[in-house]
C-alpha cells in the first residue's frame, strides 16, 4: 500500500523563548496562536493548513538539518512594508530572508490564496540522494532535490550532518488519511517508527528518517475542532 500524505501540515521547533517567534509570527506575518499548552504553541493562519510548533526547550538551539522556513504570504510587499524597522530583511530571487528568534532563517514569498501559510521547507543534509530516497519512499513526490506533497515541498541542501543533541528542528509533519496505516506500512518496510501518539485532535505516527530527523504523518480525526 503506498503512503500518501496530502499536505506538508506543520512545522515543529524545539525553542527556548517561544513567545518571541510566535509574537513575529502573529503581530507582523499575519498568524494567530491557535493552541498554547505546557508544552507548546501552534501557530498559523488556519488549523487545516500550513502552521509552525513551538516546542519549549532549553537553549541555545543548534540550526541542524534545518536550514530555513519559507512562508507564503498573500502580499509580500504588504507584509514586507508591516515588519517593524528593526528587522532586517535581504531579497534574493523572490524570497525575502529574515533572522527570527532563535536563529531560526525565515523566507517569505507572496502568492497565497488567504492567510500565511507553509510554501516549503530547506534540510542541509550529509547525503542529498539518501535523504530524497527516504522521503519518496514515504509519499513524497520527488523533483531533483525538491520533495512535493501538493503544492509544498522540502528542498534539500548537502553540507548537513546527523542532528545533534539540541536541535532546533523537532519534526516535519505531512498530513495523512489514516496514521495507523502509515504505522503498518512503514513497519513493513522496515522503517523505524519512534512513537505513536493520540491525540484529542489528531492520530500520529512518528519516524526517524535519516539524520535522525524525525517525520511526522497525523492524522485529523472527524471532530477536529483547533481554529
Amino acid at each position: 500500500m503506498p503512503i500518501a500524505p496530502t499536505s506538508l501540515d506543520h512545522v515543529a521547533l524545539w525553542v527556548a523563548d517561544r513567545d518571541a517567534i510566535a509574537e513575529l509570527l502573529c503581530d507582523h506575518l499575519g498568524m494567530h496562536v491557535i493552541d498554547r499548552t505546557d508544552r507548546f504553541t501552534l501557530v498559523g493562519a488556519d488549523a487545516r493548513e500550513g502552521k509552525l510548533t513551538l516546542f519549549a526547550a532549553d537553549g541555545p538551539r543548534e540550526p541542524g538539518a534545518l536550514a530555513a522556513v519559507v512562508l507564503r504570504t498573500p502580499s509580500l510587499e504588504d507584509t514586507l512594508a508591516a515588519l517593524p524597522p528593526e528587522v532586517g530583511v535581504a531579497r534574493e530571487n523572490g524570497t525575502a530572508w529574515m533572522t527570527a528568534p532563535e536563529g531560526l532563517r525565515l523566507g517569505l514569498v507572496g502568492g497565497a490564496p488567504a492567510g500565511t501559510d507553509l510554501d516549503h521547507v530547506v534540510l542541509r543534509v550529509s547525503d542529498v540522494d539518501a535523504m530524497a530516497e527516504a522521503l519518496a519512499e514515504l509519499g513524497f513526490a520527488r523533483d531533483g532535490t525538491r520533495l512535493r506533497v501538493a503544492d509544498r515541498w522540502v528542498e534539500l541542501e548537502a553540507g548537513g550532518e546527523a542532528e545533534g543533541d539540541r536541535p532546533l528542528l523537532n519534526h516535519l509533519a505531512v498530513l495523512v488519511d489514516s496514521a495507523m496505516e502509515v504505522a503498518d506500512e512503514a513497519q513493513r518496510r522496515g522503517a523505524e517508527v519512534a512513537d505513536v501518539v493520540d491525540a484529542p485532535n489528531t492520530l500520529a505516527v512518528f519516524l526517524w528518517g535519516p539524520d535522525n530527523v524525525k517525520l511526522e504523518f497525523v492524522e485529523h480525526k472527524p471532530g477536529f475542532s483547533l481554529v
